[in-house]
């Protein structure tokens, strides 16, 4: 039988791939294929793309985030912290998903992260 091809993440990655060699600029190619690696473990190689992703669209808060998800990833916690306080700047706001996204873990129990969330917090 074969395979399915929209469910098969090595497949997604490949086409991806082949778009971001036509087209280097495409930002939303970029963070497809950044999220693609990084939900496929290759944390390394969503990490360049968010870099890349972050160069081509500096204003981006989720562009940010995402860079900071990865550099947590990849336990470079003072990076991963100023990249979060860089989407924070520039208007990130979903203080329930920062709470808990499990890409943040590595940061939950730092003293700057927790700081943060209090900025976020919204008031009741």
């Amino acid at each position: 039988m074969p395979k399915d091809k929209s469910h098969d993440p090595e497949f997604e990655i490949r086409f991806f791939e082949s778009v971001l060699r036509r087209n280097r600029d495409y930002a939303n190619v970029v963070e497809i294929l950044g999220g693609l690696y990084t939900r496929h473990g290759r944390v390394a190689d969503g990490l360049k793309m968010d870099r890349r992703l972050v160069k081509l669209q500096p204003d981006n808060a989720t562009a940010h985030y995402n860079l900071a998800c990865s550099l947590a990833l990849s336990k470079r916690k003072s990076d991963a912290l100023s990249e979060l306080r860089r989407a924070v700047q520039l208007g990130y706001r979903d203080f329930d998903w920062m709470q808990q996204d499990p890409d943040l873990e590595p940061l939950k129990k730092h003293p700057d992260f927790q700081r943060l969330l209090l900025e976020l917090k919204p008031q009741s």
